[in-house]
This record gives C-alpha cells, sequence and structure tokens, in this order.
C-alpha cells in the first residue's frame, strides 16, 4: 500500500482501525500516485506522534508540514502538488 524512496514524500499518521484514515489514504493515493510516495505511519509504534497527533487523525504532511487533517483537503493536496511540479 504505501510506497518508500529516499525522496520527500507524503506522510499519513494514521492508527490500525481507523475508518477516517482508511478513506483519507483512499481518496490520497490517486492524486498523489506516481508524483510522490506516500508513507503511511502509525502513530502507535512512537510516543512523539501519538503526543502530537493522537486527536488529530488522520494527518497529512509533508516536508515536516501539516497539510491536513480529519479529512482530506483536496484543494491543498492540489497547490502541494502544483508547487513542488513546477
Amino acid at each position: 500500500m504505501a510506497e518508500d524512496s529516499g525522496t520527500v514524500g507524503i506522510e499519513v499518521f494514521s492508527r490500525p482501525g481507523c475508518h477516517l484514515c482508511e478513506k483519507l489514504i483512499e481518496e490520497l493515493q490517486p492524486m498523489i500516485r506516481g508524483r510522490l510516495p506516500l508513507r503511511i505511519r502509525n502513530i502507535d509504534t512512537s510516543d512523539d506522534w501519538l503526543d502530537r497527533y493522537e486527536l488529530k487523525i488522520p494527518v497529512v504532511v509533508y516536508a515536516g508540514h501539516e497539510v491536513c487533517h480529519f479529512h482530506l483537503d483536496r484543494t491543498a493536496i492540489g497547490r502541494l502538488l502544483s508547487k513542488i511540479e513546477t
């Protein structure tokens, strides 16, 4: 499901069984496929991630900056893709 490479990619902070997370990932994948790697991070594997994101999942992050949380912000993702593809 998640792609990985040495390039900066989109991170989705999530947890198993999170239906909002699954929906966001399902909507995000076609938007970024072939453009950016996707890394899905389980917040339960890191105390830092848990402290930072527990009440906001799913959280979409690019290059250390939060892009959106709870629901996919297609406009924000579109702006991000336009910015990095120019």
